[in-house]
C-alpha cells in the first residue's frame, strides 16, 4: 500500500513537471509592436519647443514636444536632399538619390522600389500610408493608401484611392481642412479599416507646414499679438556664403536664394504671402528684365528693415498657425490610442521631411546644406524599450529610417538599402562604437524654380561642414547628357553662378555666420574632410561617374 501511494505521488510529480514544461514551450511570441510614422511637410527643427530654437518660447508644439519627451530626440537628424520628393524618396527605399534613381521632383518611386512597405509586410505588418505621398506613381506596394495628389490642397482637398478603376483615377472629395482630414483619414483607418489581430505599420503625412501656410481659420487669432523673435541673419549675413552664393563683389545677392526682404528681385516672401492683395502683391519678375545695373550689393536701408520686419512677422505666423493645427491633430491621435489601448504598444515616430528656412540669412524655403534645411527633426516614443528623457547627438540620416523601422518590427536591414539601423540608439541612448561620424548631402536642381539655389554636395560631421558648389557646369554643348536641367525648373541663369567651397566651423559658429575656407587654421581639417567626401561618393554610390562634365568642374576646382 506504500509502495503504491509512493508511485502514485511520483506520477502525479511527473505530470505537473510535464505540464509545466510543454505550457512553456506554448508561450505565444511577444506581441509585435505597432509602428505610426508621422511626418510633416517643411516643420523644421526651429518650430519646436524642444530644440531650443528662438522660437521655442512661444511653446509651438505641446502635443509634440511632450512625445519627445517620452522618449528619445535626435538633435543631428539629417536629410540627404533638402527637397521634397528626393527626400521622401530616400526614406521609403532606404537608399541615396542615384541608387534609387530620384535626384529631382520629378523623380518616381514605382511600387518595385517601395522597399520599406514590402519588407514590412513580409514581418507580417498591415502597411498603410495617408496624406502626402508626391512620389508620383501608385503607392501600391501599401495594402492601404489615401493620398494627396501632388501637393494636394489645403482646403477641402482629394486624395486618391485604390478602386475599380487604374490609378490615378479613383478620387474621394473632401471638405475641410488637410491637416483635419488626412487625421480623420487615419483615426477611420485606425478604427475601420485594419485587422485587430495584426499588428500595424502606418505612414501618416500632414502637407502642413508647407506653403503658402494656409491655415485652418480657427487659428486666426493665435499668436496675434505676439512679436516673433527674427533672426539677427535676416538683416546681417555677416560672412555666410561665398563667390559660389553672393558672387563677385556680392553682384548674385539679387538673384540667388529666395528672400524674405526685397532682396531677391525674382522671388521674396511677399509673393507668397500677400499673394491676394493687389496693393503688395508684385508677379514674379522675367529674368530677361532684371537690368545688369541690378545686380549690385545688397544693402538694407532703415525703411526696407521695417518691410522685412513686417513680411516676416506676418509670414511666421501664417507657418507657426499651420504647426498648431499639426499639433492639434496629433493629439487626436493620441487620445485615440490611449483610449482604445493602443498607446503602450505602438511605437511613435514624428519628423519633417526637411528642415526650413525661417528667414535665417534673409532666405525662404529649403534646398540648402545650411543647417535649417538641412537639418530634421525626429524623436521616437515607445516606453516598452527607449528610456523617457533620452537625448543623442549620434549622426543619422534619412536613409537610416527605413532600416530602423524593419529592425524594430522584428526584421534585419536588407543589403540593398545603403542606410543603417539605430536601433541600438533607440534602446540604450548609446552610440556605437563603429557609428556613422558624418553624413552626405547634395543638391542637385540647380537655380530651379525661381528660388534660384545652386547645385551643391558636401559633408556635416559633428563638429564640421564642407561644401562645394559647382554650378559652373553648365556649358555650352550639343550633348543633351551634359547638362542637367529641365524646363520645368524654369531655369533662366545657366551662366552665373561660379564653383566654390564652403567651410563652418560648427562649434564656434553654430549659426554658420563664417565662411572660414580659406582660413590656413583648418587646412588639415578641410584635407581630410575631402578625402572622406570622396570615400562618401565612392561608398554611396554617388560619384559624378555619368556626368563627367560636372566631374570636370570638381576635378578643376578641387584644389582651389
Amino acid at each position: 500500500m506504500k509502495n503504491h501511494k509512493s508511485s502514485l505521488v511520483y506520477l502525479l510529480f511527473l505530470v505537473v513537471i510535464l505540464s509545466s514544461w510543454n505550457g512553456k514551450s506554448q508561450t505565444p511570441p511577444t506581441q509585435q509592436p505597432n509602428i505610426i510614422y508621422i511626418m510633416s511637410d517643411d516643420h523644421t527643427s526651429q518650430a519646436f519647443g524642444i530644440y531650443g530654437s528662438r522660437l521655442a518660447g512661444l511653446n509651438p508644439t505641446p502635443t509634440l514636444d511632450k512625445i519627445a519627451n517620452e522618449g528619445i530626440i535626435f538633435d543631428n537628424c539629417f536629410v540627404n536632399n533638402s527637397i521634397c520628393t528626393p527626400s521622401r524618396a530616400a526614406i521609403i527605399s532606404g537608399q541615396h538619390s542615384q541608387t534609387n534613381g530620384v535626384l529631382d521632383l520629378e523623380g518616381v518611386i514605382g511600387p518595385d522600389k517601395q522597399y520599406l512597405p514590402k519588407e514590412m509586410k513580409k514581418l507580417g505588418y498591415q502597411t498603410a500610408i495617408v496624406g502626402k505621398w508626391h512620389l508620383h506613381d501608385e503607392p501600391a506596394a501599401f495594402d492601404y493608401y489615401k493620398v494627396l495628389p501632388g501637393q494636394g490642397k489645403y482646403f477641402d482637398p482629394e486624395f486618391r484611392v485604390r478602386g475599380e478603376k487604374p490609378w490615378p483615377k479613383n478620387v474621394v472629395k473632401t471638405q475641410g481642412h488637410s491637416s483635419d482630414k488626412i487625421m480623420d483619414i487615419t483615426l477611420d483607418y485606425l478604427e475601420n479599416k485594419r485587422d485587430p489581430n495584426k499588428p500595424f505599420f502606418l505612414m501618416h503625412h500632414f502637407k502642413a507646414p508647407h506653403d503658402d501656410f494656409e491655415y485652418a481659420p480657427r487659428y486666426e487669432d493665435y499668436l496675434a499679438d505676439t512679436f516673433i523673435p527674427e533672426p539677427e541673419s535676416l538683416y546681417d549675413n555677416g560672412n555666410n556664403g561665398s563667390i559660389a552664393t553672393r558672387g563677385k563683389n556680392d553682384s548674385l545677392t539679387r538673384i540667388i536664394g529666395s528672400s524674405v526682404s526685397h532682396r531677391n528681385l525674382i522671388r521674396h516672401q511677399a509673393n507668397n504671402i500677400y499673394w491676394n492683395d493687389t496693393t503688395v502683391y508684385k508677379q514674379y519678375r522675367n529674368a530677361e528684365d532684371i537690368a545688369p545695373s541690378e545686380y549690385v550689393k545688397w544693402q538694407m536701408s532703415k525703411e526696407e528693415k521695417v518691410y522685412t520686419s513686417k513680411v516676416y512677422q506676418d509670414y511666421l505666423k501664417k507657418y507657426l498657425r499651420c504647426v498648431k493645427g499639426v499639433d492639434d491633430n496629433v493629439k487626436r491621435l493620441l487620445d485615440y490610442l490611449e483610449a482604445e489601448n493602443l498607446l503602450d504598444n505602438t511605437i511613435i515616430v514624428y519628423t519633417g521631411d526637411q528642415g526650413f528656412m525661417l528667414g535665417e540669412h534673409d532666405y525662404i524655403d529649403k534646398r540648402w546644406m545650411y543647417e535649417e534645411a538641412m537639418r530634421m527633426p525626429f524623436f521616437v516614443r515607445y516606453p516598452k524599450s527607449i528610456k523617457s528623457g533620452t537625448r543623442t547627438d549620434a549622426i543619422i540620416n534619412n536613409t537610416d529610417f527605413a532600416p530602423t523601422l524593419i529592425e524594430l518590427a522584428g526584421g534585419k536591414t536588407p543589403d540593398y538599402m545603403q542606410g543603417h539601423s539605430f536601433k541600438e540608439i533607440l534602446e540604450t541612448g548609446q552610440e556605437p562604437k563603429d557609428w556613422q561620424q558624418a553624413t552626405y548631402y547634395r543638391y542637385w536642381m540647380h537655380l530651379a524654380h525661381r528660388h534660384q539655389n545652386p547645385a551643391h554636395f558636401g559633408i556635416r560631421t559633428k563638429d564640421y561642414k564642407l561644401i562645394f558648389f559647382y554650378g559652373k557646369y553648365w556649358v555650352d554643348t550639343d550633348d543633351p547628357k551634359a547638362t542637367w536641367n529641365k524646363d520645368s525648373w524654369g531655369n533662366d541663369f545657366t551662366n552665373h553662378t561660379p564653383p566654390a567651397w564652403e567651410f563652418y566651423d560648427l562649434k564656434k559658429d553654430p549659426k554658420e555666420m563664417n565662411n572660414v575656407y580659406g582660413d590656413t587654421e583648418y587646412k588639415e581639417v578641410i584635407a581630410d574632410l575631402k578625402e572622406q567626401l570622396v570615400q562618401l561618393r565612392k561608398n554611396l554610390n554617388e560619384t559624378d561617374a555619368n556626368y563627367p562634365h560636372i566631374q570636370k568642374v570638381i576635378d578643376a576646382h578641387w584644389n582651389d
